[in-house]
C-alpha cells in the first residue's frame, strides 16, 4: 500500500508541474559581454565617428580599429584586451570608410590637412570641392582632439592592427629605411614600426618588419606617417582576415618585447 501511495503522488506531482508552465531558471546569468570584467568599455565621438572604448588597466598602451571592415583585426584586439592591460579604440561599424559632415572619408587618411583633401576629393564627387575648405577647417581641431587621446604617455606605444589582402611588405619596402625578412612565406604579414630602437627588437621576431622614418613628400595622411613626423612610437601589425590567432601571436610579441 505504501509503494501504491507513493506511485500517485508521484504522479500527481508530475501533472502539477506539467500545468504550471515553464519556471524560471533562478540560476541562469545574464549574457557575458564581449570584453571580460577586468575592462571597462564605453563609448566615444571622434572625427565624427563613434569609438568603443576598452580600457584595461593604467599601463602606458593604445590601441587602435580605425577600419570597421578589418572584423580580425577588431576580434584579435578585443580579445587580447580581455587579459592585458592597455586602451582601444575600436571605430564602431563595418564600412571601411567614415561619414565626416555628409562626405565619405577614410579614417587613416585624415592625419594630415593634405591627406584628408586628397581622400575626399577622391572618395566624392566633385561638386564636393566648393565645400571642402570648410570641411577641412571643421577637420583640423577634431583632428587634433583624436590625436591628442591616441598620443601615449611618455614611453608609451601606439599599436594598430590592420587586415589586408592586397597590401604587402613588398609595396612598403620602397619607402622604408631597413628590413627584416623572416616569413617571406607570407608577405601580407608584417610590421610597420618608427622607432629605430623599437625596429632593433622587432627585427629578432619571427615576422616581417619594416621601419619608416623617412616622412615622403607625398602625405598620404595615414597614421605611420604622422607617427614618423611627430616621433610617435608607433607599430602597424597587418595580416590577412581570417588570421585571427596569428595577429593575436603578433600583438602579443610586441607587447611582451618592447619596453
Amino acid at each position: 500500500m505504501a509503494v501504491i501511495l507513493v506511485v500517485v503522488a508521484g504522479f500527481f506531482a508530475l501533472r502539477s508541474a506539467g500545468t504550471a508552465g515553464p519556471q524560471p531558471d533562478v540560476t541562469q546569468k545574464p549574457l557575458q559581454s564581449p570584453v571580460s570584467t577586468g575592462a571597462n568599455t564605453s563609448y566615444a565621438t571622434f572625427v565624427g565617428a563613434r569609438f568603443e572604448v576598452i580600457k584595461n588597466g593604467d599601463g602606458g598602451r593604445r590601441y587602435l580599429l580605425i577600419h570597421g571592415n578589418e572584423y580580425t583585426a577588431r576580434k584579435a584586439l578585443r580579445d587580447y584586451l580581455q587579459s592585458h592591460q592597455g586602451t582601444g579604440y575600436l571605430v564602431v561599424g563595418t564600412d571601411r570608410f567614415i561619414e565626416y559632415d555628409g562626405a565619405k572619408l577614410d579614417p587613416n587618411r585624415l592625419f594630415s590637412r593634405e591627406g584628408a583633401e586628397k581622400n575626399l576629393r577622391r572618395l566624392n564627387v566633385a561638386s564636393i570641392s566648393p565645400k571642402l575648405p570648410s570641411l577641412l577647417e571643421k577637420l583640423d581641431p577634431d583632428r587634433g582632439k583624436f590625436v591628442s587621446v591616441l598620443t601615449p604617455p611618455l614611453g608609451g606605444l601606439l599599436v594598430a592592427p590592420h587586415n589586408t589582402s592586397q597590401h604587402s611588405i613588398q609595396d612598403e619596402i620602397p619607402l622604408s629605411d631597413s628590413v627584416s625578412m623572416k616569413d617571406a612565406r607570407d608577405p601580407f604579414s608584417f610590421m610597420l614600426c618608427t622607432s629605430e630602437s623599437d625596429y632593433a627588437i622587432l627585427a629578432r621576431s619571427p615576422y616581417n618588419v619594416v621601419l619608416q622614418l623617412r616622412v615622403p613628400k607625398d602625405d598620404d595622411g595615414s597614421l605611420s606617417r604622422l607617427a614618423a613626423r611627430d616621433g610617435i612610437r608607433y607599430v602597424n601589425i597587418e595580416t590577412p582576415l581570417g588570421q585571427t590567432q596569428k595577429q593575436l601571436r603578433m600583438i602579443a610579441w610586441v607587447d611582451e618585447n618592447l619596453p
